[in-house]
């Protein structure tokens, strides 16, 4: 079974469970993405079985007809994602005609335009230069844009070189939220295995919390950052545990639907998705319902 992400620390506990082992012996390969724009091409051709995504790019494809399900809420972003500025940029509204790069996703979208909204802007008021998350730190470090919609590991690189942050996900609380999906077909094959990559991804939680400088020493290198700077961006996010996605989940009106319910409905409003798409197969909450009883 395939599981693909991109580079963003709330997925890393899936990579530092396979450092630990945890993968050995088991049907699961793991498939390192450039971008989330990958990550959902891929799941629209059936290439992928599994994928990370953001909460809004996981609507974009039940939009367009994808067969996903959510199987677990992987983070929830507290500061993880920013609109960072150079150093002669002093605030929000300074922002008026200046060049903003974004990644051309959902997420990138929302983000810029929360951020231009809380600034008294509108998209026509800067020049929105198109930038894949790879491409980030060296468009910085050139000069070619004056602010950057951006997340870990990029945003802490940046910071350590004197970014300033202009806006980030807390001012949205509980609106990023990076999710795993499953291709429907994956559900019905695979569910033992999808069951197994879960229970790593949280026994890598586990190791974390227990020897926290063991598990940062092994997802720096990966990420392309000090262990302290991991630590950084991990403090930006919340890593819920099987107790928390079973709240999450679970239920007949679960907070992750009613997220979704709310996020679709500013996404409609600013133009994002043509239409609203049914969520009635949003969430598959199987997995949760497990791992809670497993929890001791």
């Amino acid at each position: 079974m395939s599981i693909g992400t991109n580079t963003w620390v709330g997925y890393e506990p899936l990579y530092l469970a396979r450092d630990l082992g945890l993968h050995e012996g088991l049907a699961l390969r793991l498939v390192e993405l450039g971008s989330t724009t990958q990550a959902m091409d891929a799941l629209r051709v059936g290439s992928l079985d599994v994928a990370g995504l953001t909460l809004d790019e996981t609507l974009t494809l039940l939009h367009e007809g994808v067969p996903i399900s959510v199987v677990w809420v992987m983070n929830i972003s507290a500061g993880a994602d920013a609109v960072l500025a150079q150093a002669d940029v002093p605030d929000l509204a300074s922002l008026r005609g200046r060049r903003i790069g974004v990644e051309q996703t959902a997420l990138g979208a929302y983000m810029l335009d929360a951020a231009l909204r809380h600034a008294g802007l509108k998209a026509e008021d800067v020049t929105i230069v198109p930038l894949p998350v790879d491409e980030h730190v060296s468009a910085w470090s050139t000069g070619a844009v004056d602010a950057l919609v951006t997340f870990d590991p990029p945003r802490q690189m940046l910071l350590d070189t004197g970014a300033r942050t202009m806006f980030d996900s807390r001012q949205i609380p509980g609106q990023i939220v990076d999710v795993l999906v499953a291709r429907r077909a994956a559900l019905q094959c695979c569910a033992a295995r999808i069951a197994q990559l879960i229970a790593s991804q949280q026994q890598a939680l586990a190791h974390l919390q227990a020897q926290p400088q063991d598990a940062l020493q092994r997802m720096a290198p990966r990420l392309g950052l000090s262990p302290e700077g991991v630590a950084a961006a991990l403090a930006g996010m919340e890593l819920p545990d099987g107790a928390a996605n079973q709240r999450l989940l679970a239920g007949a009106n679960p907070p992750l639907a009613q997220t979704a319910g709310q996020l679709m409905q500013a996404m409609w409003q600013q133009g994002l998705l043509p239409r609203q798409p049914d969520l009635g197969q949003l969430i598959d909450d199987r997995f949760a319902h497990t791992s809670a009883e497993q929890t001791p």
